[in-house]
């Protein structure tokens, strides 16, 4: 899925695929590399500057589009998407650093100067260059690599004075300034050795109120924009490939090893894309969400760029390491990208200690809301909090008092249709979660409940709508699922419980396995035979299932951590009523289909998958078995991609909220999370160190690992998941 998540941002990257096509397509440049290495401006600088597309982010006032720092990204993942050579993306980091400073002779100057279709970069403060003070200025001395230095008319150094980090617009043609060139790693590019010898800043040429970090941020989320384009690049072409490449008389990508690569191409491309999008938004946020976002686009953006071209390779095989294919130009761009940016352990450490103590969040802005709507919704929830539930069991449990006002006002689960919900658009339901974070309540859930009662509601009768809809809302009926079995697992059409036609109902004969909170429940929604003569997934029907029938046998499962959250259950003969039967006989794979996605939409302001929690209670608690920066750097990989994941997420909701067909993304983000989950136990683990050889081990380090196979195994093994990925969303072959 691209950066753009808007039908303008998507029209904008379309017209900028036409203008590569036309300008800068890969042959062309491939016999220009020499030039592109020796600086200059591309052949098609003035068609570039002709369609506006160095100036998106630059004000009208100042001769440029108008637009946001994002809709720039959008044309830079493109660029880096098609390889468009020369120094788009020094350029517009520069001019978008000059548009980030106050009012000021030097932004008004340097505003100017670029949207006219100046080329430029910037050079990020380093303490390799130095600054003394000169009267009312500064001099500045020292050397620093720059990428698309050679092509550059003017430059924004950054530079520390004192405390204070400060940035100057600097015509590259000053006394003081000199370029060494060098072999840039991008061949699509130039570089050289940026020398400062007693440069003369005047505080006139200060950019005035430019801060540092707002500057770090631009430019991590530009170059994981390129990096995102990058890698969609890779994993278009491996995919392509993968389908046409045969071995053994079949094409690579039916091969499983092939396709789990293609498939983690596609996450790792994802995941970028979001945390690019995440840094590019946060340019409005403060400070501090700005450096978790800055962090997370680099972590989970730019570095993994350089391994996800490196597997694109592989995929290739021999074809792709040679000089004459395009993934080693790919792959030198992801390398020259990632050296621009912090090296990965001290940008790990730095995104670990601006994390303990925040999560990433987004604030949704909705360009159609409606005032009343919210009123309405906030006058209800002032109701709701001075009410409270007799019975407190937290989101998932709670009943009592407010709940049930809750539940008959449409709030617990407002997706829903009226009367139970209120039929709330993916833009309502931002402003409902938004409300209720404002009051600090908890949206209530029914757990299975979320996904069985919009079943029910589709496929149910009037009377059983109204037996389960608010009951089950008001939380006084739990669900289970009776899907998995013995030999059903990933397979579940495979099932072999039988469902047997009696007078006025069904008997119900099998065993069930693995099933979530059954001990508890009250209901379960089952899945059985009622066909052996037919392909195994038209067999199939769907049923409530009452968990006190006679016949009913539940027996706990106890799990490696020693809790019992999952059961076994027997199923001896019990009478189903026909009106517990759902739809028609045969249909109950495609009602199945039915619940598996009607999981709530989940709409939040933070952003994160949750799994970095245990870290920062070691952290916090200085249980850690390790360097304070060990710590610190352990938990910013985590975060890194945690807000990765949460981003995509979040970019789902969006895509909905502005009426787009939905992503990928959420697909994609279950795989991520299953492995970060076993990546964060499996540190928090090492970092524990001696106090795992004690069960109650600090942050929960022994149980937590104990805990990790349920989430690789649950809902689908991760392997299954990424085999369901290659198949349906890139569309490769079964093997």
């Amino acid at each position: 899925m691209p950066l753009s998540l808007a039908e303008e941002q998507a029209d904008l990257a379309a017209a900028v695929s036409d203008f590569a096509d036309r300008f800068a397509d890969i042959r062309l440049t491939r016999e220009n590399l020499e030039a592109c290495g020796a600086g200059g401006r591309p052949p098609h600088w003035d068609e570039l500057v002709e369609n506006g597309l160095h100036a998106l982010h630059i004000s009208e006032e100042r001769g440029g589009q108008g637009g946001s720092v994002v809709d720039t990204g959008v044309v830079v993942e493109e660029f880096g998407r098609r390889l468009v050579p020369g120094p788009y993306v020094s350029t517009v980091l520069a001019s978008a650093a000059v548009a980030g400073a106050a009012d000021c002779k030097a932004s008004t100057h340097g505003l100017d100067i670029f949207a006219e279709g100046a080329t430029g970069a910037l050079v990020m403060p380093t303490p390799a260059v130095t600054a003394v003070a000169e009267g009312e200025g500064w001099t500045l001395s020292g050397r620093v690599p720059v990428a698309s230095l050679l092509s550059a008319e003017w430059l924004v150094v950054g530079f520390n004075d004192g405390a204070a980090t400060r940035f100057a617009l600097v015509d590259a043609e000053s006394a003081g300034v000199s370029k060494v060139a060098g072999n840039c790693t991008d061949l699509t590019r130039d570089a050289g050795t940026l020398v400062l010898d007693g440069l003369a800043i005047d505080p006139q040429d200060v950019l005035a109120g430019l801060d540092a970090q707002y500057v770090e941020t631009l430019q991590a989320g530009l170059l994981a924009a390129e990096a995102s384009g990058i890698m969609r690049w890779a994993v278009e072409a491996t995919t392509d490939y993968a389908k046409i490449r045969e071995q053994f008389g079949k094409p690579i990508g039916s091969f499983q090893a092939v396709k789990h690569k293609c498939a983690n191409l596609l996450i790792a491309s994802e995941l970028a894309t979001a945390a690019a999008w995440s840094a590019l938004v946060a340019l409005d946020q403060d400070a501090d969400q700005q450096a978790l976002a800055a962090g997370s686009a680099i972590q989970a953006g730019i570095v993994p760029s350089v391994d996800a071209l490196t597997e694109a390779v592989t995929i290739f095989g021999g074809i792709g390491y040679t000089w004459e294919h395009d993934a080693h130009l790919y792959l030198r761009r992801a390398i020259a990208a990632a050296a621009q940016v912090a090296p990965a352990g001290a940008g790990a450490t730095a995104l670990g200690r601006a994390a303990l103590e925040l999560d990433r969040r987004i604030d949704i802005e909705l360009p159609d809301e409606e005032p009343a709507f919210r009123q309405r919704i906030g006058a209800l929830l002032d109701e709701a909090a001075v009410l409270a539930n007799e019975h407190d069991g937290g989101r998932w449990n709670s009943r009592g008092s407010q709940r049930t006002f809750l539940a008959e006002n449409g709030l617990a689960a407002p997706h829903w249709p009226a009367p139970y919900g209120l039929g709330a658009s993916p833009s309502e339901q931002v402003v409902i979660a938004q409300e209720y974070a404002r009051r600090g309540l908890l949206q209530p859930s029914s757990v299975i409940g979320e996904w069985a009662m919009p079943t029910i509601l589709a496929y149910g009768s009037e009377d059983v709508k109204e037996q389960f809809a608010l009951p089950t809302l008001r939380g006084e009926l739990i669900w289970c699922q009776l899907f998995s079995e013995p030999g059903a697992g990933s397979d579940l059409a495979g099932l072999s419980t039988r469902a047997v036609k009696v007078d006025g109902g069904w008997e119900l004969r099998g065993q069930k396995v693995w099933t979530s909170g059954a001990h508890e429940a009250d209901w379960g929604i089952c899945l059985a035979r009622t066909d052996a003569d037919v392909p195994k997934h038209k067999g199939l029907s769907y049923f409530l299932v009452d968990m006190r029938a006679k016949g009913v046998d539940v027996r706990p499962l106890k799990q490696s951590t020693g809790d019992a959250e999952f059961n076994e259950v027997f199923l001896d003969s019990v009478f189903i009523p026909d009106t517990y039967l759902l739809g028609e006989t045969g249909q109950g794979w495609r009602i199945t289909a039915t619940t598996l996605q009607n999981e709530r939409t989940q709409i939040s302001a933070g952003v994160s998958a949750g799994t970095e929690e245990s870290l920062r209670r070691l952290i916090t608690d200085g249980g850690y078995a390790a360097t304070a920066d060990e710590a610190y750097a352990t938990l910013g990989r985590i975060v890194a991609v945690s807000s990765a994941i949460g981003a995509l997420n979040l970019r789902e909701t969006l895509r909905q909220v502005n009426g787009l067909q939905p992503g990928v993304g959420s697909s994609l983000a279950k795989v991520a999370h299953a492995r970060l989950s076993r990546e964060a136990a499996t540190l928090v683990l090492q970092l524990a160190g001696p106090a795992a050889l004690f069960a109650q081990a600090p942050a929960d380090a022994v149980t937590g690992l104990l805990g990790v196979p349920q989430v690789l195994i649950g809902g689908g093994t991760v392997e299954i998941q990424l085999n369901v990925i290659a198949e349906r969303i890139l569309g490769l072959p079964r093997g």
